[in-house]
């Protein structure tokens, strides 16, 4: 039994600590409060749940236990207290307080998006902000995230709670006409922490499966409450038609496999189903945002039966499209990548050659070795050769490092 309810208070607590968070902020005003009651509610759990088993309603019980809390402890500090006043002041002129009447917890969790991905808050902050508030991540959790010492990633979240309070950064969920400047930075932080989990930037290991979900989690939880979002609902149709291809990325031992030589068979065929009738909804309506154009690049990728009779005209279309409304030269990076699959490697070539002067691409091992591959294709194989030494300078996760010096080896045995 013991074992039994820690296990359901565990479970709740992961899938119920954005909510829990989210209306004891609301109620409270203060952040640094909610997460410490909601651990103490989190901790009472362990306690009685095993004892007097699994409440009825969890997530109601944890929200009453850490509401009581917080009371007591207002009540004892009472300078604490006359600060919260001002600040729950404040946040009341904003919206209404909720009720407190012992309900199961209300969905109050956008307002911590917006909270959390503030434009005043350090870019590198509003993606830890996000994980330990919304995913219920530990400090150490979101330190291994980020790939960061442990006590680097708690001054920069005690900083972020600082410039919150500092700055009066209001808890609630902007005005209407506030949402098209603000919701792009949200949907920006979800999109990053996945990426991280799709291509992990070092490391042994090719991808953070766990951190990928755990975006598509809280993109799930956006897309409800922010149903009519055409990004928000495109950005969750390719976070799910990209995470479908995850078994087949690796080889058994690790080691990567390119989209060219996928097992289709090992792809998410649910996730797929998933994504593909998102996309009406994220294309219709006005012109597509940058989200639902990569979705639908993705889906091109996910219904082609083969790597060889892919649409790459359409995705090639569809690249100039994304440059359009996002010049990037990652895209353009992308899109010869594509042009190179509908037209041949010189032109693509030639794209690369006309980007070597972006200090962004110069860093980025997947340009170097764009334009390696293409050399090898051209039979140019001292200058494949150079090209490939560039991209495994910079590779940061072991798999690609590997797949790196095996093709270096194909273009010069000696290496």
């Amino acid at each position: 039994m013991r074992g039994e309810a820690a296990g359901a208070v565990e479970s709740v607590f992961r899938e119920e600590h954005g909510r829990l968070l989210a209306v004891l902020v609301r109620r409270f005003g203060d952040l640094d409060l909610a997460e410490e009651v909601a651990s103490e509610a989190l901790e009472a759990a362990l306690v009685h749940w095993p004892v007097q088993g699994v409440p009825d309603r969890p997530g109601a019980w944890l929200l009453t236990t850490a509401r009581r809390k917080a009371v007591d402890r207002l009540r004892r500090d009472q300078a604490y207290a006359a600060r919260l006043a001002v600040l729950q002041a404040e946040t009341d002129r904003a919206a209404p307080p909720p009720a407190d009447d012992g309900a199961d917890i209300p969905d109050e969790r956008l307002q911590l998006f917006f909270t959390c991905a503030h434009p005043a808050l350090p870019p590198e902050a509003r993606g830890a902000l996000t994980l330990r508030c919304l995913a219920g991540l530990t400090t150490p959790e979101v330190a291994r995230a980020y790939l960061v010492p442990q006590t680097t990633m708690a001054q920069r979240i005690v900083r972020a709670k600082k410039k919150i309070r500092e700055a009066r950064i209001p808890f609630r969920v902007p005005e209407p006409h506030e949402l098209p400047a603000r919701l792009p930075g949200v949907l920006q932080t979800l999109y990053s922490l996945f990426n991280e989990g799709y291509s992990a930037s070092s490391g042994p290991d090719l991808q953070r499966p766990d951190l990928a979900e755990e975006a598509i989690r809280l993109t799930r939880v956006l897309h409800r409450l922010l149903p009519a979002a055409r990004e928000t609902t495109g950005l969750l149709a390719l976070m799910l038609l990209t995470h479908a291809r995850r078994a087949a990325r690796t080889a058994p031992n690790g080691d990567l496999v390119l989209l060219a030589v996928q097992d289709r068979a090992r792809w998410d065929r649910p996730l797929i189903e998933e994504a593909l009738p998102l996309l009406p909804a994220a294309l219709a309506g006005g012109p597509p945002g940058p989200y639902a154009v990569q979705a639908a690049i993705a889906a091109l990728h996910a219904e082609a039966p083969t790597f060889a009779t892919t649409d790459w005209p359409q995705i090639v279309a569809l690249y100039d499209v994304l440059l359009t409304l996002t010049p990037s030269p990652l895209i353009a990076l992308n899109r010869a990548a594509a042009l190179a699959m509908r037209d041949g490697p010189e032109p693509a070539l030639l794209l690369l050659d006309a980007l070597a002067d972006e200090d962004e691409l110069r860093a980025h091992h997947p340009y170097h070795a764009a334009r390696a591959d293409l050399l090898h294709r051209l039979g140019r194989l001292p200058e494949a050769a150079a090209a490939y030494r560039q991209a495994l300078a910079l590779a940061g996760t072991a798999p690609e490092r590997t797949h790196l010096q095996r093709r270096l080896r194909a273009v010069d045995p000696a290496a």
